[in-house]
């Protein structure tokens, strides 16, 4: 009869190390390679932000400079509207930083306010040009801000509802749904341009106030939106 340290002999021994090893490439895969969901939802979120806010802040720089030669206070509206949105990607990557439910819906909240804060700061500069009149300039460049305008958030709005849906976060979808009436917000320069040129040069504030307008029923229904989801959670 073989012992165990003799050839051929079993060796019960060398086949726990075997087993190990085993049970370590086993315990491996169970153990790394997996990622906490809240951690993928807050980077899902960083990213959909970071690139509305990309999209966003070119739109506005471009609409800037063009209202440095056009003068208008429509274009002037859809400007402060346009940097304002693109100032609450900091509230919302702020949340998703932190992982945390309550910080989404104060960033929400925040979402709010900003687009109140647009709305009565572009209304004020209507009301000032329609009592000190000035024909806006330079019509073809005002129209294409518009058109960049409506590009721009339309792409914005469809990164943030896209995302807002897939992570289920209600402050995402009220921006969405905010950039998405932006683009129509944006066409109102457009037409402001076509009027300038027929020869009525108020139409210019009084598209302004339009876009005020518009602003502010963007700012209740992104209101609903958030409250409606903090409801749910109550």
């Amino acid at each position: 009869m073989r012992t165990m340290g003799e050839p051929g002999g079993t060796a019960p021994a060398r086949d726990h190390p075997h087993e190990h090893a085993d049970q370590g490439r086993e315990d491996h895969g169970h153990s790394h390679g997996l990622v906490d969901p809240s951690i993928k939802r807050s980077r899902a979120g960083l990213r959909v932000v970071a690139v509305s806010l990309a999209l966003l802040a070119v739109t506005a720089i471009a609409q800037g400079a063009i209202y440095i030669a056009t003068d208008s206070v429509a274009l002037l509206a859809d400007l402060i509207h346009n940097a304002g949105d693109a100032l609450t990607a900091v509230p919302l990557g702020a949340a998703f930083l932190l992982r945390s439910e309550r910080a989404e819906g104060g960033a929400g909240v925040a979402v709010v306010l900003a687009i109140l804060a647009s709305a009565l700061t572009a209304g004020v500069f209507a009301v000032v040009r329609i009592i000190h009149p000035l024909s806006p300039k330079h019509l073809l460049a005002l129209a294409l801000a518009g058109a960049i305008g409506v590009i721009g958030n339309a792409i914005a709005a469809r990164v943030r509802l896209r995302g807002g849906r897939r992570l289920r976060s209600p402050a995402l979808i009220a921006d969405g749904n905010h950039a998405r009436s932006d683009a129509i917000v944006s066409a109102g320069v457009i037409v402001s341009a076509g009027a300038v040129a027929l020869g009525a040069s108020i139409a210019d504030p009084i598209v302004g106030l339009l876009i005020t307008a518009l602003i502010l029923r963007i700012t209740w229904e992104s209101w609903r939106t958030v409250r409606g989801h903090a409801h749910d959670h109550t």
